[in-house]
């Protein structure tokens, strides 16, 4: 299902059309206190990420960096624990710290099954890929040279509540390049962290949205309020399919794995 379509003089809008409520489950706080040394590592310390995105139009500060990796970790710790209380066997979220040009191979493997994560905020309603990560056929193309991970069997989308960049905003930190971590802590410390997986989608689901064009525009605005900063495929909440379908396929394959 494709976005909602406005064109209106200043620009184009485009407006979700099927979108799936935020369904908090608690975070526990030993979870999100490991993200949050690891994210100041990679984003104040000796780690390294890159300050633009792949398309994208400007630089990225590292208060704007720890939000992402803060984020994007604790999406994949959530994932992990809810695939290990349902009895999937999974690897465990790699907690490195690498310098610049390395990065995982994949987020989390099950079975010889790749599985990208993405992580967003809890009032989101789609699952974002960048256009020029991705070829026709679905391949991720950082990777198609070094070895990695190029193809992802499935994607899972993770929302996080509070919106760690709204916190950060508040407090006019979003933008700063060096922030004391005590900081940084007492911030984070004060909210009840919960998050929902909003669904999951099949390599083949992102070859269909990558064939019928299903695209945000650069530039383009969304939900009335949010500019893109770089050109995204899209894949709505409402039209991925539930996590519990996807443990079942898991479950069925590690039992008829151990029956043989």
């Amino acid at each position: 299902m494709k976005l909602t379509y406005q064109k209106k003089n200043e620009g184009e809008y485009y407006f979700v059309s099927n979108p799936k409520p935020f369904n908090g489950i608690s975070i526990d706080k030993t979870d999100v206190e490991k993200v949050l040394n690891f994210a100041y590592s990679m984003c104040f310390g000796e780690g390294h990420h890159r300050s633009t995105r792949t398309g994208g139009q400007y630089s990225r500060k590292n208060g704007e960096k720890f939000c992402n990796t803060f984020q994007g970790k604790l999406a994949e710790v959530v994932l992990y624990n809810h695939f290990k209380s349902n009895a999937v066997e999974c690897n465990e979220p790699d907690f490195g710290i690498y310098s610049e040009g390395i990065w995982d191979d994949s987020d989390l493997e099950i079975k010889n099954k790749k599985i990208n994560i993405k992580s967003a905020a809890s009032q989101s309603n789609l699952l974002l890929l960048e256009t020029k990560d991705w070829t026709l056929d679905a391949q991720y193309i950082p990777n198609l040279t070094n070895g990695s991970t190029n193809k992802y069997d499935y994607f899972i989308l993770v929302r996080i509540n509070p919106d760690i960049k709204k916190l950060f905003r508040n407090q006019r930190l979003m933008f700063n390049n060096e922030i004391p971590k005590t900081i940084i802590e007492e911030l984070i410390f004060a909210s009840s962290w919960t998050y929902d997986i909003a669904g999951y989608c099949s390599n083949e689901d992102l070859k269909k949205a990558i064939a019928n064009k299903d695209i945000l525009p650069q530039n383009s605005i969304l939900n009335q309020y949010t500019k893109m900063d770089a050109e995204n495929y899209y894949i709505q909440c409402g039209n991925m399919s539930n996590i519990e379908e996807l443990i079942s396929k898991f479950s069925i394959s590690q039992t008829q794995n151990k029956s043989i």
